[in-house]
């Protein structure tokens, strides 16, 4: 049964293109750090642990929230996904350029979920996203920790200098 949370172009459409606004706008006024590929890896990253998470906690049989103005899916949901890609890129523009390590690994990672808290909160307050089924926001905070560290990890992995070393 489709739920009908709203039926206008508001609050909730207009915080994604914010978002992707200032994230774009920040992808593109920071001094270029990263390889094509290195700036492409990030953007698909944040846009597919997006995809991965709502895909498995948004669909029964979880079915834990609903995103955007249904309960089904409309075309400006697919849409709102990009609004991750520029926050997968700024999260390891950050490590790389502040020459994050170590210890302070766990701070930044900390700092970045709090922030996707933030924004996330932000989303229930415009109406982006409905938590149900006894979902609650405090639920997200291992699942950023998580989706961070592994995106971080998976960064290491695939453009470690190391790797790309010639041996002679």
């Amino acid at each position: 049964m489709e739920i009908i949370y709203d039926n206008q172009f508001n609050g909730n459409e207009w915080f994604v293109i914010g978002l992707m606004f200032v994230g774009f706008a920040a992808v593109w006024l920071l001094p270029r750090t990263f390889s094509p590929l290195q700036m492409i890896f990030n953007m698909f990253i944040g846009v597919t642990f997006g995809l991965i998470f709502d895909h498995t906690i948004f669909v029964p049989p979880f079915d834990l929230y609903d995103i955007g103005d249904k309960s089904t899916y409309q075309m400006f949901d697919f849409i709102s996904y990009l609004m991750y890609a520029p926050y997968g890129y700024l999260f390891i523009y950050g490590i790389e350029r502040l020459r994050i390590y170590g210890i302070m690994t766990i701070g930044y990672i900390i700092l970045w979920t709090c922030m996707a808290i933030l924004i996330e909160w932000l989303g229930v307050k415009v109406g982006l996203f409905h938590y149900k089924n006894g979902y609650k926001l405090l639920y997200s905070i291992p699942i950023y920790l998580i989706l961070q560290s592994i995106h971080l990890a998976m960064y290491h992995t695939v453009f470690s200098l190391k790797r790309w070393q010639r041996h002679h």
